[in-house]
């Protein structure tokens, strides 16, 4: 290893080998089949002091890392509408901090349980609550589940996460400073600065990014640049002022959530995201000492199968009480089954403070990378765990009276038509429809924010998702309707006829199929010519006919 040696001294070569081990990690988790994640954790491990040690620019790569996880949070920041914390903000708030107070009390007991005293218990417990923000936002964001009411949830909670991280590491300092200051102090000075904060975004969003924003869109570089920058400045004055970088980075995120540039950054950020969090993967897994964390095997099986079943239970359960499904409680809670890189950053603080040893910090360490490793596969096949699982789940809901159905009527109206999915398609097919008033239609759809803007115009809608097999039992059809899918996805078209054949389903079913590909495929499926729309070609046809064929004739 002694060549090895030689050429990492020199960080560019560092580097070199880095990207290049991440991009044969990165295709041999493509051909296995492994998420990404987890392979470049694995990575991490590897590159790290327990096998190669190729690993020196630490602080290099945690700059990369940092930069990452800012356009991470500012980049969901940019797809929240404020509107959303309306329709979420209690059940994310009475979840988090549920989950967060029920898993500190049981995993105190299992702490107990094992032997660990009552200090050593209290880190390991409260370590547990905490999860991941990056690692959920990236897998949602990936499965493009981020504006589904599950994982729109799930965001709310870990925001309420965040906040109850922010009051544990205030504490914890003021312990580090050995009373220099006292906590009261340290506690309003981080209001005053929290509200500081939030009034310097609110005038960022009212006079400063409209006009900074359409100044720099005139150049599309310049306009990125600007969005990377805005989401580095906003998370590093949140750090200097006491809260996580995260924090800052999402709210800068949030103020630009309203310009008109939105959707050009986005694009723009995405694929530097990925980049950038390869870094952050690499640096996690190559700070883990598997020589210091060896011994406490047992004990982190026992704590990792608690974060792993019993955190989503927690969610289950607190979900089920406030009258959400089974399946949006279920989906949301898996999002929880890990522990956060904050867990170790605060079993760090603990050992400086001295209230626990180098063995509790190795413990809670490999919670992380058990539970990390284990999660990703269980939120990438959510779905399919779901499905397995779905009748085992039946106690958690309550049997009517659902939250996420309140916004249909009391009783279970009739409808000549269901529109499934309120995409530019589906919203263009309603106001068609509203010109109509004759034909009565359920509108569908998955995102809370389309919910609430729809039920605002007085229209009828509900919550339904196309991955969910209990779909048609939500939608009030009595089996003559005509059901209009325009959601372009064709595994889940399939499974949609498939609920329709286990239905007593007898109306006409209408799909769309964006592209030629889609629409050979839908056909070998089982659908008809006429039942297949093909929003592109139906635009192409009617300006010939408006445009083209009248002015011929």
């Amino acid at each position: 290893m002694n060549w090895l040696s030689v050429i990492v001294e020199n960080p560019f070569y560092e580097f070199t080998i880095i990207l290049a081990l991440a991009a044969l990690f990165g295709g041999l988790g493509q051909f296995l089949r492994q998420p990404l994640i987890v392979m470049f954790i694995a990575l991490g491990l590897i590159l790290g002091p327990s096998v190669l040690n190729i690993v020196k620019s630490h602080d290099k790569i945690y700059l990369l890392a940092e930069i990452g996880i800012a356009v991470l949070l500012f980049i969901v920041g940019l797809k929240l509408d404020l509107r959303i914390i309306k329709s979420i903000g209690r059940i994310a708030l009475l979840t988090g901090l549920g989950q967060v107070l029920f898993t500190s009390m049981f995993g105190f007991l299992i702490g107990l349980g094992l032997g660990f005293s009552s200090l050593h218990s209290v880190y390991i417990a409260v370590a547990l609550t905490f999860s991941s923000t990056i690692i959920i936002v990236k897998l949602l964001s990936d499965k493009k589940e981020i504006d589904s009411l599950h994982g729109q949830i799930a965001i709310g909670f870990l925001i309420v996460q965040d906040i109850v991280v922010i009051l544990v590491m205030i504490a914890l300092s003021a312990m580090q400073k050995g009373g220099e200051t006292s906590l009261s102090v340290d506690i309003f000075r981080t209001v005053i600065a929290g509200v500081a904060l939030l009034g310097f975004v609110f005038v960022a969003i009212k006079w400063l990014i409209p006009r900074l924003s359409f100044f720099m869109a005139k150049s599309q570089e310049l306009l990125t640049l600007f969005a990377i920058a805005w989401a580095v400045l906003l998370a590093s004055l949140s750090e200097v002022i006491g809260f996580s970088s995260e924090v800052g980075a999402f709210l800068a995120g949030i103020s630009l959530a309203s310009s008109v540039y939105k959707d050009m950054i986005n694009i723009r950020l995405v694929t530097l995201r990925d980049f950038l969090l390869l870094f952050f993967f690499v640096h996690l897994g190559s700070n883990l000492d598997l020589a210091v964390i060896g011994n406490q095997v047992y004990p982190a099986l026992i704590f990792s199968a608690f974060v792993l079943v019993g955190n989503p239970l927690i969610v289950l359960v607190i979900m089920g009480i406030l009258g959400y499904r089974k399946r949006t409680s279920f989906l949301a809670g898996l999002t929880v089954a890990q522990i956060s890189e904050f867990s170790l950053i605060f079993a760090g603080l603990g050992l400086a403070l001295g209230h626990i040893t180098g063995e509790i910090v190795g413990l809670i360490t490999l919670v992380g990378l058990i539970t990390i490793g284990l999660s990703t596969y269980l939120i990438l096949y959510s779905h399919k765990i779901y499905d397995v699982l779905s009748p085992a789940l039946e106690m958690f809901q309550r049997k009517n009276d659902y939250t996420e159905l309140e916004n249909a009527h009391g009783e279970r109206e009739s409808y000549d038509m269901v529109v499934i999915g309120l995409g530019r398609f589906g919203r263009r097919l309603a106001h068609m429809l509203d010109e109509h008033s004759e034909i009565k239609y359920l509108s569908v759809d998955y995102d809370p924010v389309v919910i609430n803007e729809w039920k605002a115009k007085g229209k009828d809608i509900i919550y339904g998702d196309m991955e969910d097999p209990d779909l048609l039992d939500q939608i009030p059809v009595k089996g003559n309707e005509v059901i209009v899918c325009t959601v372009s996805n064709n595994e889940l078209t399939q499974q949609l006829m498939k609920m329709t054949e286990r239905h007593p389903f007898k109306g006409k079913i209408f799909v769309t199929a964006d592209t030629g590909k889609d629409y050979q495929q839908l056909k070998s499926y089982g659908f008809e010519d006429d039942k297949i729309l093909q929003p592109h070609q139906m635009a192409a046809l009617h300006f010939y006919e408006s445009c083209v064929k009248r002015k011929d004739s």
